[in-house]
């Protein structure tokens, strides 16, 4: 067990810096959501967040343990969980502004005006939000991702709350310039 929150990683021996702040790892989850970008442009991208080093002093060879740790680190330091798929609960960019305030409460002060919060520190703030509106979302979300109906009170806040709950559609360039030129 490690009582460090991690600022490297080694790899093959070398020791490479990392952006640990949560804004580098929330700018990761947004990149490897981006539709514009095909599975090896999320890599990169989310590779060049992470380290520093990345494209000029990280060799080809250690790319693939990269990702590996990459994965780690977003996970809090557990290794990438089972090959199961899960429904998508969350997603980081859209919900931010709905776990920036339960995480604010858990932390004890406003978490965008840090100049620095680690991601594992922000994990586990996010991890012990309880009972507020995110958290509903959530559950409504996980309730309807596996097809169980809602309650009275779910529903009523769905009804309320769609913006909220449902996904945003996330549009390629092409698709948006499209949708300008029919008006929408």
């Amino acid at each position: 067990m490690s009582y460090e929150l991690p600022e490297n990683v080694e790899i093959d021996g070398v020791l490479y810096e990392i952006r640990s702040d949560y804004r580098a790892a929330l700018d990761i989850c947004t990149a490897l959501s981006d539709p514009e970008l095909s599975g090896e442009e999320k890599a990169a991208a989310a590779l060049t967040i992470l380290y520093p080093a990345f494209g000029s002093a990280m060799p080809p060879q250690h790319f693939e343990q990269a990702i590996r740790e990459l994965y780690r680190f977003l996970n809090g330091g557990a290794d990438e969980p089972d090959g199961r798929p899960q429904p998508r609960l969350v997603d980081w960019e859209q919900d931010f502004p709905l776990i920036a305030a339960p995480v604010n409460r858990i932390v004890g002060c406003e978490i965008r005006a840090l100049p620095y919060l680690h991601w594992w520190t922000f994990l586990a703030a996010y991890q012990e939000i309880g009972d507020c509106t995110f958290a509903q979302v959530v559950g409504i979300r996980s309730k309807q991702a596996r097809g169980r109906p809602l309650d009275k009170q779910e529903r009523a806040f769905y009804r309320q709350n769609r913006k909220f709950v449902d996904f945003r559609r996330a549009y390629t360039q092409a698709e948006e310039t499209t949708l300008r030129e029919w008006g929408v």
